[in-house]
This record gives structure tokens, C-alpha cells and sequence, in this order.
């Protein structure tokens, strides 16, 4: 497969544990994901992350709702050096187009994530923003647009399509729910797909034979039937 693999959380000891064994190219955040690790100083948190793997891109994201204050962050985030990407998203709170935000960032060479994008419109206002000088991952969420039951993988590869203008530029597929949407990916297009360590964890079931999968789990099912002691006659 061509498609890179960056791991989504924030818990760092995983985070070191995924770069030490080599199985992922880089790592995304967001303020929800570090909230649930427990990361209490986002400052001191990215800091130290970006301190154990300064060779891998990791993307940290801007949280304030208006533009004056997003910018000050995005320079903030930009300063603590290593592989940084800013994350940008798409529309503040108010659905005001974080467009000419992206286009000042860009600009001026800053490496962007813009993120929580969900439609062609949105990929086509960031096409528009970019520099095509400047590093930009185009994080299109697959995986809540597969939640309102549409299929994601035409979208995904009309917005590869898009970014073919912009030679830095690249497509990550957002929130994968299982194995299968890394391999959807790949075939669409996208240059990244980001995805949880359960996920991560299975890609060394791809090629998998599946008739001796099927052993395996019969076996399963049979050897915790007998330590859970079941009897039926």
C-alpha cells in the first residue's frame, strides 16, 4: 500500500510505543482526544510529545472560536519546532469560513491541518486557500460521513481529484471504524488515513488466511466456553 499511517490520540506513552516499533508515519490530536487521555496542560503535553518524536509529523489543534485569538495559537503551536502541523478547522462555532485564515497561514509557509471537513464545498475552499508552496493535509472525516449512511468512497476520491493542483498537499481519511476503510482508502486516493491503536493493531491481519482465521476462532470460542466452565449436559 502507498497510503501513510498516522495514529489518532493522545496518550504519549502509546504514542512512543508506535514510533519505537516502526508502524506508523505520523500522529494527529485534537483537544476532544487529549481531554479523554487526561491531559490536563496542552502546552506541556505537546511539548512533550513532540520532544520524544521530533521526526514525525504530529498535528496539534487551535481551540479558540474566533480568528484573532485561532491565529495567535496557530503561531504558538508553529513555534515549538519539530515535524508541527497547526490544525485548523474548517468553520468556527458560528459555521464563519476559517478560509482566510488558512490563506494568511499558508502564505506564509506554516504547515496546516485543516480538519472537520465533511464535503466536496469544504475541500474546494481549502484547494482555493492553500499555497501550493505549503504543506496541507486535507482532513476529510470518512468515517461520520459513513455514520449518516453515506458511502464515503466516491467523496473521498473526488477530493483526491481536487488536490491534484496543489503538489503539497495531501488527503487524510478521518475517523476510520475498521481495518477495511485503510485498504478503501489506499484505492481512493488518500495519501494518509489516521486511525486509533485497535485499528492499527489489526493491519497485521490484512492477507490473513481466512480459513485458518475461522480455526482460530472456533478455537476461541471453545477454549473460553471451557474456562468459563459451561455445561449443558
Amino acid at each position: 500500500m502507498r497510503i501513510k499511517l498516522f495514529q489518532d490520540g493522545a496518550h504519549l506513552p502509546k504514542m512512543i510505543e508506535a514510533r519505537q516499533h516502526g508502524v506508523v508515519d505520523g500522529f494527529t490530536t485534537n483537544p476532544s482526544l487529549m481531554r479523554k487521555a487526561g491531559v490536563c496542560n496542552y502546552k506541556e503535553f505537546a511539548r512533550s510529545a513532540i520532544a520524544a518524536i521530533p521526526d514525525l509529523p504530529i498535528s496539534f489543534e487551535v481551540f479558540s472560536d474566533d480568528f484573532e485569538t485561532m491565529e495567535r495559537e496557530a503561531r504558538e503551536i508553529a513555534s515549538w519546532g519539530g515535524d508541527t502541523y497547526v490544525k485548523i478547522p474548517i468553520t468556527n462555532t458560528k459555521s464563519e469560513s476559517a478560509a482566510p485564515l488558512i490563506r494568511k497561514l499558508s502564505a506564509e509557509g506554516f504547515s496546516l491541518n485543516v480538519t472537520a471537513i465533511l464535503t466536496l464545498n469544504q475541500v474546494e475552499t481549502v484547494v482555493s486557500a492553500a499555497a501550493a508552496g505549503s504543506r496541507t493535509i486535507v482532513s476529510l472525516f470518512a468515517g461520520r460521513v459513513a455514520d449518516t449512511g453515506v458511502d464515503p468512497v466516491p467523496l473521498m476520491t473526488k477530493a483526491a481529484a481536487l488536490l491534484k493542483d496543489l503538489p503539497k498537499a495531501e488527503l487524510l481519511w478521518a475517523s476510520p471504524r475498521e481495518l477495511l476503510n485503510v485498504i478503501q482508502a489506499d484505492e481512493c486516493g488518500c495519501h494518509i488515513i489516521t486511525a486509533t491503536p485497535d485499528i492499527i493493531a489489526k493491519t497485521t491481519l490484512i492477507g490473513k488466511d481466512l480459513e485458518q482465521y475461522s480455526l482460530e476462532t472456533v478455537k476461541m470460542f471453545y477454549d473460553d466456553a471451557r474456562a468459563a466452565g459451561y455445561k449443558l449436559v
